[in-house]
């Protein structure tokens, strides 16, 4: 999300985090706040009394506006209403893995000049841990908090957590989401939103509509191509099915409004089956917030508005764009076309004034939920949150057990790793991803607490360590391949830091190879070739690449991929090279092969087409070979499992009374509409999985324990296997624990049909977990 110039933008946040920290700390400032007790002009306002439902407070300001005063607020950078006492309001902040100055609300110019940084959202994932994505999600909004009340903020309204499927393994920002799966990210989004908001880890919080700060959940919907081969997402049309939307695009941002309550939606960029996504009534007003009942603001992608005209051509003049998202359900523009063109808009009868006191009222009331509107915020609910706690050493060991949690053990032969440690050793490290900090945060960073490279972080357990970039960027066009073999020749044990990095994978950048960019496969081969043991190799990306090559190399003994770890990435990363951490994160994305790359980037669809050849995608759909399956992972240590029990084996389709079973075929099982069934039966049908779990090595390990679901029958269109159930366990060595995995039928045993509706068929499932499988039954 960004203007124009999205590809510049993004380059430029690094050097102007890194700037930041070079620039000598303002004079401190008090945090903005409307209704200070101490003006006879406000505070006899109705909108200035916090004993007042926050909605009379919203309504009572918004009657107090000129026109003029209300167009005004209708954009991301609100100006102030100093009759009122009211001052200015960014609207466009950034939180994606740590607060960031990538928006305009925030500023590390004062008492606070960093926050800390946690893994790309996708290495995140791959611990498939919600307890710790919730305490993230804590430590964000804490340290936003903090950020405000130093007076380095004008606005507490954060454009996070992306939640778009990462449909495609070449999106630029799928670095940025939760994966694949639609289970996980709608999990991961709800975690987020919860600990950001300052609600509690099973939500319904004692501080019940108060927010520590805003997220959003962006972008809605069906968002997941940025520049592919000329086609970009200010024109690019998502041809959607009913099905897929229902079972893939749609359940991550309903479960983040429902479960999470998150306080802000963005429409995104692409049109969807031919309407812009933010001038969608039916998805923005009917399905958010009718089906869903959400209660928040929606606001555009930055210029999602302009290109409604601009580029998209659907809008015949800009007051028609402006009338398409007001009356949508849009709310706040990021950019200035709604300053520009509403009170035009107004004038031709194009847009009504009450549909801009609705935006205005869903604004001023996150505004208010804010605490923003109560005085003098420091003397508030979130108002002893100061800079003591931001960059605290509890919330940087928290971001060290993130990156611990997700980088993931792809192979190790003969047990490779981990090495041991010891005085005596030498190490090789070689790659252009090893010495620069930078690297290791992926995009959407702030300046992070600390700064520490991969090479130092090596360099802290082996005294004798010798670097090489062996290319002087990751795009490797002329390595110096001679120079890094006689690097890895003197060593007794190499370490080849390789991968991608934000010029290859980023916002408004797609790649068109799914392998490794330039000759890295050359300087890895060679290199591997020539060292004395089988080499170590770290992957640094956030997208899949096909490194079947190092897969299958006998030279290249371990590989692991690191995402894009954080500021605590190298300290990670050396623990598990060197044992004092046992890795235990899983692909949260399928890895494809470069074949991949002969489907269009703009094919939408989930589902194969055997006919035609299109193999699907995701490992729910997918049928080609891959090079690493989702969820994949090893560990130091071996681990198996057992089913213990299941409370329930068997349900009964009839035991609902609202309707028969859909008539069998030849071809088809009996079913019922999950909506037919009814709250009460799905209810009742919940049941639980006891699975037994055992580390038989002699490292202590944190283990994520998948559970799928895989029809006996599956139709055409059913998922090969489906995510029902995870959860990360901590076991010592030898130790064995069970745990409880909740599952209901109505959710986790059904699936779309064509038509978009949820059903639940008749027919024999099994319950996988490893290698091990239970049977369950639906029965007509």
């Amino acid at each position: 999300m960004r203007n124009r110039q999205p590809q510049i933008l993004s380059l430029l946040v690094a050097f102007a985090s890194a700037a930041t920290l070079l620039v000598p700390p303002a004079a401190a400032q008090p945090p903005p706040f409307s209704c200070d007790p101490s003006s006879p002009s406000t505070k006899s306002f109705p909108f200035c009394k916090a004993s007042l439902p926050i909605s009379k407070r919203a309504q009572d300001l918004v009657s107090r506006l000129t026109l003029d005063e209300k167009i005004s607020q209708l954009v991301s950078s609100a100006p102030a209403i100093p009759r009122l006492d009211i001052p200015a309001y960014e609207w466009w902040s950034e939180s994606l893995h740590g607060v960031s100055n990538a928006g305009r609300g925030i500023r590390f110019n004062g008492t606070i000049q960093s926050a800390t940084s946690f893994p790309q959202v996708i290495l995140t994932a791959a611990s498939f841990d919600v307890d710790l994505w919730y305490r993230i999600g804590q430590v964000i909004g804490t340290e936003a908090r903090a950020v405000y009340n130093s007076g380095q903020a004008t606005g507490m309204t954060f454009w996070a957590p992306n939640i778009n499927i990462f449909r495609d393994p070449r999106w630029g920002r799928g670095q940025e989401t939760p994966g694949e799966d639609p289970l996980v990210t709608g999990k991961y989004a709800v975690a987020y939103v919860r600990g950001v908001q300052g609600d509690a880890f099973q939500g319904g919080g004692k501080h019940r509509g108060s927010l520590q700060a805003s997220a959003c959940c962006k972008h809605f919907t069906a968002y997941d191509l940025d520049n592919w081969k000329g086609v970009n997402r200010f024109v690019f049309d998502a041809r959607v099915t009913a099905q897929d939307l229902a079972d893939t695009f749609q359940p991550p941002f309903q479960k983040c409004i429902q479960d999470g309550k998150a306080s802000g939606i963005m429409c995104a960029y692409n049109r969807v089956n031919g309407v812009p996504s933010c001038a969608d009534y039916n998805l923005l007003t009917n399905t958010a917030r009718r089906q869903w009942s959400f209660h928040g603001y929606i606001t555009s992608d930055c210029d999602a508005v302009s290109i409604i005209y601009e580029s998209q051509g659907y809008a015949k003049t800009p007051e028609d764009a402006v009338a398409d998202v007001l009356k949508a359900g849009m709310d706040v523009n990021c950019g200035t076309y709604l300053q520009n063109h509403t009170k035009s808009a107004v004038e031709q009868k194009k847009v009504s004034v009450s549909e801009i006191d609705r935006a205005l009222h869903n604004l001023f009331s996150v505004r208010m939920r804010l605490g923003l509107f109560n005085g003098d915020p420091k003397k508030q609910l979130f108002g002893n949150i100061g800079p003591d706690q931001v960059c605290s050493q509890k919330h940087q060991d928290l971001a060290l057990e993130a990156a611990r949690s997700g980088i993931v053990l792809l192979k190790n032969k003969e047990k490779r790793l981990p090495l041991k440690r010891s005085k005596s050793i030498s190490l090789a490290v070689i790659g252009p991803n090893a010495n620069n900090a930078w690297k290791l945060l992926g995009n959407y960073a702030g300046p992070p607490c600390k700064s520490v490279t991969l090479l130092q972080a090596l360099q802290n357990y082996v005294k004798d360590t010798t670097y090489h970039a062996g290319c002087d960027d990751v795009a490797c066009p002329s390595p110096t391949i001679a120079q890094a073999v006689e690097v890895a020749k003197a060593a007794d044990h190499v370490v080849l830091i390789m991968g991608l990095d934000q010029t290859q994978e980023r916002e408004d950048f797609d790649r068109v190879d799914l392998v490794l960019p330039g000759r890295q496969q050359e300087l890895i081969t060679t290199v591997a070739q020539a060292a004395k043991k089988p080499v170590i190799l770290v992957l640094l990306c956030g997208g899949p690449v096909d490194i079947k090559f190092a897969r299958d190399d006998q030279n290249i003994g371990s590989i692991l991929w690191a995402g894009y770890p954080g500021e605590a990435g190298g300290m990670a990363l050396s623990e598990i090279i060197f044992g004092e951490h046992n890795p235990g994160g899983r692909l949260p994305v399928t890895w494809y092969p470069q074949e991949f790359t002969r489907v269009p980037m703009t094919e939408m669809r989930m589902r194969p087409e055997p006919s035609t050849g299109y193999p699907g995608r995701t490992y729910r759909f997918y049928e080609g070979q891959s090079v690493y399956e989702y969820g994949y992972g090893l560990s130091y240590t071996k681990h198996s499992y057992k089913f213990i029990s299941v409370t329930k084996e068997f349900f009964y389709l009839n035991q609902s009374p609202k309707s028969q079973p859909g008539e069998a075929s030849d071809a088809s099982p009996r079913y019922r509409p999950v909506s037919d069934l009814g709250e009460e039966f799905c209810k009742k049908s919940n049941f639980v999985a006891t699975v037994e779990v055992k580390n038989h090595g002699d490292m202590v390990s944190k283990h994520p324990v998948l559970l799928f679901v895989r029809h006996a029958k599956p139709s055409s269109r059913s998922p090969m296997k489906q995510l029902v159930a995870f959860q990360s366990v901590k076991l010592n060595r030898g130790e064995t624990v069970k745990i409880q995995l909740a599952l209901n039928p109505c959710e986790h045993l059904s699936r779309a049909d064509e038509n978009g509706m949820m059903i639940l068929e008749e027919g024999w499932r099994f319950l996988e977990v490893g290698d091990q499988e239970y049977p369950v039954n639906v029965m007509a």
